[in-house]
Parts: structure tokens; C-alpha cells; sequence
């Protein structure tokens, strides 16, 4: 994940991108195709030719056609080819072929629904501190690990009634990535993001069985996953003064092997405001919530106290920031795990203020709202997250009438709308029908969650907000280019596709002997920062689409991680709700 850097085990042999399989120069949405909604294809010039034919199960001609244009990457000068076969709605399974290459093509309904809780179910997957059983696994079941019942409190999160080594409780959780550690503030956004798209399709989720330990009860399976992690964030507040621990880690990471086979102690890390005010956002955004199932009132009742402790400890404590390099010459052990280091917290204030406002109604809440209000509209990522609050505004005012919610939709629904509308502008000479992928700058460490789906959500949001046809079509188009419409033929999505990433940066898929990695989980994607470099990972090029390599040592393009995995959620599960 951004600004994480992960540490290679010594002796690992780095492979070049370098291949001898002929690549197909047909890119597609290996998952499939909606029948009522746009269907493209991209020719790479490699393809030597501008005609396509889809040909039916029985292999009879169903569609031909020309392309419908041609553009030309800015940064590479290759000329791509568009192919639009919208008019072919019959479901069914196609070939689609240019010259002598073909691709399998899937044209059905619900065509997002498997992806969509494929990566909610990757969550179970994640757990500590319990089995992962065989009847709900399958082949990827192994043993508990990380229990957390003896964590120890580290001198940088030393106080009065906790000093250094005092040794607490703090189960459950989510791994946070491809490491074995457990952060408060991507733990945080992970949620948030997720409940955003849980309250935007709420009987659409519902209706999911996920086949986890909670199956059957009374409470919809993503809130049960969800509450796992809940009640481990729980358990990182200091009780004595509502300050929230910054994260749980060992002081460096483990190597490339299982959980059950790491000997580190665990800490209890620093304390800071960003950790605090997420703890009071995801805590009563959730409150709000699990408040409506008998199983959990209880539970929410205190997360809402919980929350509340933690915005009054944050708003005397404004600026405690995550310092692990200034804590590290003075405390011991050394510690270097990921940081999540941010220096500013008025977008943390501003969700943390709209979810207690929305949770309680109290009016010094939304006074706390206006005034870390956003400016401009910027995707949400998980050190900047001032629109997770925005878009419950957004979503709220729809079904209230609260003045203020409408307030705060006449001030933000212009930031959005012109940002979306900016963004469909590029479309028309993007290599890849969308308005993604159109700058350099689109390809970052974890661009394919916090760019690529974080953008598609918000079409989502403008479309639901507006109706603008427009919108949701474009939301869609960043769904294609996740399961293989881009240039380097993947489907990020592990576990799906014919063009599958096979050797994720996470530590488990690595040593549990398992060709396949862990299922559901969305890859980083192309980034031309190449920060893995440095450890002697090898790139057959920097054009920043291409910029991919599905190798284990590749952290900075091939990790997984939850908060990726929240965007992947909200977008597939949204499409597939809005497109029904």
C-alpha cells in the first residue's frame, strides 16, 4: 500500500518481467459483460488489424464490425483500436476475434455479483486470531494464529495507567495487507468505505451469503465480517482518556511465512489523532447501523461512546501526529512496520464530525462539519478522507430532510459534478474507453483501488445523485479495465479471469504451499514509481500503464491490502445493484 515499504527476505531471487508468452493483443473484461450495457474491446496494434468477429458457442458470426476509432498512448506512441459490440445482448459465451488471435467473451446478468463478494468474502481470509476452517475456506484453511491476548504496550504509547509493557488484549482484526500487522487508520477508511456502499444498496447486501462462521443469523454477512474487525479496533482505545493506539505490529515484519510460524512479540504502537478521530468516524457511522440488530445493539451503544471519547480526546489533542522515526531514537524496541504517517487532520475531523452529527443530531457536530468543510472535490484515499464524509452527506440528504444534510448537499454536489464531468471529457481519446488511464499520474502505489475504482465510486455517487446516464456507464468502464480491459491483459482481481495474477505480495499466498494465491483480492497495479527497485526488483519498462509485474517480490505493484479491497467491494457490488 502507499507510502509502506515492505521488507524483501534475504536470499529471495528476483524475476525480470521479461516472458516468452506471446501476449494477446485482445483486451477484454475476462469476467463478463452486462447484456443491456456497453460492451468494448481494445486491439493493441500487435493485433495488425482493425476488424473483430464474435462468434457464439456453436461458432457462428453473431457480430463484425470495424473500429470505431483508434488513439494513441501519450506515452508509449502505440496505437490501440476500440471495438464497441454493445449491440450483441444475448447472454451467453462468445469468442471474440481480430487477425488471428482470439478471447474468450461472457455475456450474462449479475455479471459483477461473483467479483463483488468473491472480495468481501477475502476478508474472512484475513482474520487473526481464529481457525480459518476447511468449510469455509476450502483448500486455503490453516490454523489459528495471532491470537493478540498478550500484546504489550510499546514506550512510544506509555502512559499513567498503562506504562511501558503493561500487557493487554486486543483480538480480532483484519491482517492489514500482505503483512501480518493490524492499523486503526486504513482499518478505519476499510470500513468507512465499505459501510458507504452498504448504505447506498442496502437490500442488494443483504441478500449475500458468504459462507462464513455467521452465516445464518439475524444480521446481514458484511456487517458480521465487518464487525470482526469493529471489535478489534474496539480494544485500541486507552480507556483511561479515549486516545487511540496507532497500530498493533511486531517491530519489524515477519518473513515470507504462515501465521501460525511467527515468533515476534506484538505492540501496541504510539498514540495519534488520525487513529482517534477514524475510530470516532468508522464508530459511529457503524453505530448508526448495527444499531437496528438485537445482536449487536449492545455493542453499538459503546461504539458510540467509544466514538464520542475519542472526538473529545482528539479535539483537545489536535495535532498528536504518528512519529515512528523521532520515537525510534529514543524508544525500544525499534520499530519498522508500516507507518501511515499524515500530517494534517482536518479531513479526519471533517468525517469524524459528520458521522457523530448524523449519528447523534447534536449540533455541535455539524458546527465541527462546516468548519472543516472540504473545498474541492478530491477521491478518497486513506490519508486524505474528507469525502467519505462528503458522500454521506451526499447519500443521507437523499432519503432526509434535515435542513443541514440539504446544506451540505447544495455546497458539495457541485465539487463532485464538476469534477465527474472533467473526467468524461478524456473518454474520447482514451486508449481504453474510460476516463481513467488518460495522465501519468493516474499510476500510483495502489492505483487500481485508490484511482482507477476510487474514481469509478464516484461516478457511482454522481449517478446516483443526478441520474446522468453518463455517469454510471463510466463507473462501468472502470470496472472493465480492473478485470482486463488495460494494457497488460490482467484481471487484477485474484482468483478470476484468463489472464489471472498468480503471485500477489502477501505473505500467506506465498508460504501456504497453494499454487493459486488467496481469491478475492485486488492487486496494486501499474506504478511507474517502481519503489521496489531499490531491492532489486526488475521492470521491462516505466510507461506508467504498463508498469505491472505479477511477481511476489513486486510490493510496490502487486500487493493486496484491505483498504484496496473496500473500493473493489463498493464499486463491483454497486454496479451490480445499480445494472439489476
Amino acid at each position: 500500500m502507499r507510502t509502506k515499504l515492505l521488507i524483501l527476505s534475504a536470499g529471495l531471487l528476483l524475476l525480470s518481467a521479461c516472458s516468452s508468452v506471446k501476449e494477446n493483443p485482445i483486451k477484454v473484461n475476462q469476467v463478463g459483460y452486462y447484456p443491456s450495457c456497453e460492451k468494448t474491446a481494445v486491439l493493441e496494434q500487435e493485433a495488425n488489424t482493425s476488424k473483430a468477429v464474435l462468434l457464439d458457442a456453436e461458432g457462428n458470426t453473431v457480430w463484425e464490425g470495424e473500429a470505431v476509432r483508434e488513439a494513441v498512448s501519450l506515452w508509449s506512441g502505440k496505437v490501440r483500436k476500440i471495438i464497441d459490440f454493445t449491440e450483441v445482448s444475448e447472454p451467453g459465451e462468445y469468442t471474440l476475434k481480430a487477425g488471428k488471435f482470439e478471447q474468450p467473451v461472457v455475456i450474462r446478468e449479475a455479471a459483477f455479483a461473483p467479483v463483488a463478494q468473491a472480495g468481501m468474502k477475502a476478508y474472512y481470509l484475513q482474520r487473526t486470531g481464529c481457525p480459518i476452517e476447511e468449510q469455509y475456506a476450502g483448500i486455503y484453511a490453516r490454523p489459528a494464529a495471532h491470537p493478540d491476548t498478550c500484546v504489550m504496550i510499546h514506550p512510544s504509547a506509555a502512559s499513567l495507567s498503562r506504562p511501558a509493557g503493561t500487557i493487554i488484549s486486543s483480538p480480532f482484526g483484519w491482517y492489514d495487507a500482505g503483512d501480518f500487522n493490524k492499523y486503526v487508520v486504513n482499518s478505519g477508511f476499510t470500513i468507512g468505505m465499505l459501510l458507504l456502499g452498504y448504505e447506498a444498496d442496502k437490500a442488494y447486501y443483504d441478500e449475500w451469503n458468504l459462507n462464513i462462521p455467521e452465516s445464518g443469523d439475524n444480521t446481514p454477512d458484511i456487517l458480521d465480517e465487518i464487525m470482526y474487525n469493529l471489535r478489534w479496533m474496539a480494544t485500541m482505545q486507552d480507556p483511561e482518556d479515549g486516545s487511540v493506539y496507532h497500530k498493533l505490529t511486531t517491530p519489524h515484519f515477519e518473513g515470507f511465512i504462515m501465521p501460525v510460524d511467527c515468533q515476534q512479540q506484538r505492540y501496541v504502537v504510539q498514540k495519534s489523532t488520525t487513529a482517534a478521530l477514524d475510530l470516532a468516524a468508522t464508530f459511529a457511522q457503524a453505530y448508526r447501523i448495527y444499531k437496528a440488530y438485537p445482536e449487536y445493539q449492545d455493542f453499538a451503544e459503546q461504539m458510540l461512546r467509544q466514538a464520542e471519547k475519542a472526538y473529545a480526546w482528539s479535539v483537545a489533542n489536535p495535532k498528536v501526529l504518528y512519529d515512528q522515526p523521532g520515537y525510534n531514537q529514543t524508544c525500544e524496541p525499534e520499530v519498522s512496520t508500516g507507518m501511515y504517517p499524515d500530517t494534517e487532520t482536518s479531513d479526519e475531523f471533517f468525517w469524524a464530525a459528520t458521522e457523530l452529527y448524523l449519528a447523534t443530531g447534536q449540533q455541535a457536530y455539524l458546527e465541527q462539519a462546516k468548519q472543516f468543510m472540504p473545498a474541492a472535490f478530491r477521491l478518497p484515499v486513506w490519508g486524505d478522507i474528507e469525502w467519505l464524509g462528503a458522500y454521506e452527506w451526499l447519500q443521507m440528504s437523499l432519503v432526509s430532510n434535515d435542513l443541514a444534510a440539504q446544506q451540505m448537499k447544495e455546497a458539495l454536489a457541485p465539487m463532485l459534478v464538476g469534477y465527474l464531468d472533467a473526467c468524461l471529457q478524456t473518454t474520447a481519446a482514451s486508449c481504453f474507453q474510460m476516463p481513467y488511464g488518460n495522465t501519468p499520474s493516474d499510476f500510483c502505489w495502489g492505483g487500481n483501488a485508490e484511482i482507477c475504482a476510487g474514481r469509478g465510486i464516484a461516478m457511482l455517487y454522481g449517478w446516483r445523485l443526478t441520474g446522468k446516464p453518463e455517469y454510471r456507464a463510466a463507473a462501468l468502464q472502470h470496472a472493465d479495465y480492473i478485470l482486463g480491459r488495460n494494457a497488460t491483459g490482467y484481471c487484477f482481481v485474484t482468483g478470476f479471469g484468463t489472464k489471472q495474477v498468480m503471485h500477489p505480495h502477501q505473505r500467506i499466498s506465498f508460504a501456504d504451499g497453494i499454487e493459486a494465491p488467496l481469491p478475492g483480492f485486488l492487486a496494486g497495479g501499474p506504478n511507474p514509481g517502481q519503489q521496489d527497485k531499490e531491492a532489486g526488483v526488475v521492470y521491462h519498462t516505466d510507461y506508467p500503464g504498463e508498469s505491472y509485474l505479477d511477481e511476489q517480490p513486486s510490493y510496490a505493484t502487486n500487493e493486496i491490502a484491505i483498504n484496496w479491497n473496500a473500493y473493489l467491494v463498493h464499486l463491483m457490488a454497486g454496479l451490480d445493484a445499480a445494472i439489476r
